[in-house]
């Protein structure tokens, strides 16, 4: 289960970088997810790719996973308003087929969840498996 454990959590470390490294590179994508409701929308979809960079990175320091994993657990609620609006306006997207948008929304659960693994001690999960 260690190994796993480990696996599972560089590849979400990596995985948020990504995504949050994409948040500069494509800006438009994330703008066009941005409810039109919220203001200064380039400033919010910016701040967002660095909370994902920078939270995927200390995510794969032991020193800092948990608190990494809390704030991955914040931000993805914080954004899960745009999933929502995304599946409302779906004709926003037609380059989205239709099942994609619902199952974004379960989807987001599925994250926190797996974020949630990481705000436990590492030591829990170490007596387990001896």
């Amino acid at each position: 289960m260690k190994r796993f454990r480990m696996a599972s959590k560089i590849l979400m470390g990596i995985a948020y970088m990504a995504t949050g490294f994409n948040h500069f590179w494509d800006p438009q994508l994330y703008l066009r997810i941005m409810p039109p409701s919220l203001p200064y929308p380039l400033f919010l979809q910016y701040l967002a790719g660095f909370f994902e960079f920078v939270l995927g990175l200390l995510l794969l320091f032991p020193k800092y996973t948990r608190l990494a994993a809390w704030g991955l657990i914040a931000l993805l609620i914080a954004v899960y308003p745009a999933n929502i609006y995304m599946a409302l306006h779906q004709e926003l997207f037609p380059e989205l087929p239709f099942w994609f948008h619902w199952v974004r929304l379960p989807l987001q659960f599925v994250l926190i969840a797996w974020a949630w693994w990481y705000t436990r001690d590492e030591i829990q999960y170490d007596r387990k498996d001896a």
